[in-house]
């Protein structure tokens, strides 16, 4: 990442509720200069369904190259609307920053913000607090394959996983010093390597390379199936965990469940010491769009990850305890048992962290 005094973060709202969650995201930001001193150059990019449908341009010629060059961070939305059905302008603006920034670690926190949102009985907060490392640039997802006698009778699809000794040794290191560097036990692989037998070994053995390396943190290996039922049966006994593209996909779907779901759940798709991509999973909601409905916890505890990522520790932490309090005192949509709109529910979040401060 380029040393700049005032970091730089390129804006994008997106489609559906996009434009609000962020909006109430870029609010907070905003409150942090007055609270902690926090000074960003926000930049707004207009990259969304409106301008593929208006100009046919989705990720326009040599934003990557832009973005690597002139930016520290990228706050995004959420991507997609049914007048595309396609989704083209979703996938090419998503995954281009993706792979075309390399992008490789999808890190997902899976953390407990209230007792009440979980669907698990007598769960506390610290019994579910763990991070998720998502390998993000190969896999399953890396796109190969393709068709035989497509549309007849003897049609045949294939569908090809890569693994790289590369990409998966840099995700379990990033997963292992994550641990290390934030004073977690244990770090947790979860595979299938029973049954997919090739890149299973690869994950293995790089997996039980890289643990040696790291003494003072736990090596722990789970298959796939195992973790998901051990997720809701004893989510405790998680600190870190490291998968790949696909199995993280739906890990981190069933962890957002856990914490009170999709609404609250942040992420950041990270190449430490580069440009990298800060984004709500939580989908574009068309349904939901312009009704002033939408949860902005999720963007706004992304932006708290954004925070950290660009070196504002202490303002990360401030937003989280913000978000906390906010959740706990019912200041929240209604998805979270609260009353309050979009806006309204972002300012209750902000009046809280002015309060922090006076």
């Amino acid at each position: 990442m380029a040393e700049r005094k005032v970091k730089r973060v390129a804006v994008v709202a997106g489609d559906g509720i996009g434009p609000e969650v962020i909006a109430e995201a870029v609010r907070v930001v905003e409150a942090l200069r007055g609270t902690h001193g926090v000074e960003l150059d926000l930049q707004h990019f207009d990259w969304g369904a409106d301008k593929f449908l208006s100009e046919g341009v989705s990720l326009p010629e040599g934003a990557l190259e832009m973005l690597a060059r002139d930016f520290d961070a990228i706050l995004a939305g959420a991507f997609g609307d049914p007048r595309v059905p396609s989704n083209r302008h979703a996938e090419d603006i998503l995954l281009g920053m993706r792979r075309g920034l390399d992008l490789y670690i999808n890190l997902r926190p899976v953390r407990l913000l209230d007792a009440r949102l979980t669907p698990l009985r007598e769960r506390k907060p610290e019994e579910i607090d763990f991070v998720v490392f998502r390998e993000n640039t190969e896999g399953a997802y890396c796109g190969a394959g393709g068709f035989l006698k497509k549309n007849t009778s003897e049609e045949i699809a294939t569908q090809e996983e890569l693994n790289t000794r590369r990409g998966v040794e840099r995700i379990i290191v990033a997963a292992f010093e994550y641990a290390r560097e934030r004073g977690r036990k244990k770090v947790t692989m979860c595979d299938k390597s029973n049954v997919q037998r090739f890149g299973g070994d690869l994950w293995q053995r790089v997996f039980r390379e890289v643990a040696a390396r790291h003494p003072g943190v736990e090596a722990n290996h789970q298959y796939v199936d195992a973790t998901a039922m051990f997720m809701i049966l004893n989510p405790a006994q998680y600190d870190v965990v490291v998968t790949n593209n696909l199995f993280g996909d739906i890990l981190t779907d069933l962890g957002a469940a856990l914490q009170g779901g999709l609404g609250v759940a942040a992420s950041g798709n990270i190449h430490p010491g580069r440009v990298s991509l800060f984004e709500p999973v939580h989908g574009s909601a068309p349904p939901l769009a312009g009704r002033g409905v939408a949860n902005p916890v999720g963007s706004i505890l992304t932006t708290a990850m954004m925070l950290e990522y660009l070196g504002h520790s202490e303002a990360s932490r401030a937003v989280e305890r913000a978000v906390r309090e906010a959740v706990v005192a019912r200041e929240t949509t209604t998805d979270l048992g609260g009353t309050l709109s979009t806006r309204a529910a972002g300012e209750a979040i902000t009046k809280r962290l002015r309060r922090g401060r006076d």
